[in-house]
């Protein structure tokens, strides 16, 4: 059974860092993608960043370009998403999915309707 766990949220002062650890289980690792996505009250879910475990080619989306660092720890299995410079706007609850069909991708892919699987979700709060 895939099981993804996300750990690592809080509320933090903007301009202060938070470090997500996703821990992946029932799977694999090399034969998947891996994406870390975000969802704020009234907003659609979006996808942040993206990592294809195999290969370790990343996708970033504009809003954490040049912020977050997405990593893969493979001797623990987990996925960490390392976000510094962090604003107001990046308040969301934040998500762990993979999809199983991520080693057949040239590029990675960073849409939801991508991924097979879900962690439960973190709770990032930036406070101004």
């Amino acid at each position: 059974e895939v099981q993804l766990v996300e750990s690592g949220g809080g509320l933090v002062q903007s301009g202060g860092s938070l470090r997500l650890s996703c821990a992946a289980s029932g799977f694999t690792f090399d034969e998947y993608a891996i994406g870390w996505f975000r969802q704020a009250p009234g907003k659609e879910r979006e996808g942040i960043s993206c990592i294809i475990a195999s290969t370790g080619s990343t996708h970033y989306a504009d809003s954490g370009k040049d912020r977050f660092t997405i990593s893969i720890d493979n001797a623990k299995n987990t996925v960490n998403l390392q976000m510094d410079s962090l604003k107001p706007e990046d308040t969301a609850v934040y998500y762990c999915a993979a999809d199983s069909h991520g080693r057949y991708w040239h590029s990675p892919r960073c849409l939801p309707y991508e991924y097979d699987y879900w962690g439960q979700g973190t709770q990032v709060t930036i406070s101004s």
